[in-house]
């Protein structure tokens, strides 16, 4: 079992900010995947991004490319999400999830064993 808890949303203007951190715990997390989802009301939960144990491997979805930067430390077991140029569209509850071996996909919520709980982000215009 592995264990993620996200930290690091809040309220931020557009144009603004944040950097979200996932932390996990349980068994050592270097072998899996991690991802970030989010959720806006209304919505479905969709891909932001993913990235391989080596972190070698990075993946974003079309709408923060560029905008976005994942990261890991597996030495502190944490995943990060930069996020620069914020959006009121990025406004949503931001999930971190990880995936162990052997790597089924990147982008769909069903390819991920665990999750956190989420942690909002709000952009305001």
């Amino acid at each position: 079992q592995v264990q993620v808890v996200e930290s690091g949303g809040g309220l931020v203007q557009a144009g603004g900010s944040l950097r979200l951190s996932c932390a996990a715990s349980g068994r050592a997390f270097s072998p899996y995947a991690m991802g970030w989802f989010r959720k806006a009301p209304g919505k479905e939960r969709e891909f932001v991004a993913a990235i391989s144990w080596s972190g070698g491997s990075v993946y974003y979805a079309d709408s923060v490319k560029g905008r976005f930067t994942i990261s890991r430390e597996n030495a502190k077991n944490t995943v990060y999400l930069h996020m620069t140029s914020l959006k009121p569209v990025d406004t949503a509850v931001y999930y971190c999830a990880a995936e162990k071996p052997p790597i089924k996909g990147w982008t769909r919520p069903s390819d991920y064993d665990y999750w956190g709980q989420g942690t909002q982000v709000t952009v305001s215009s």
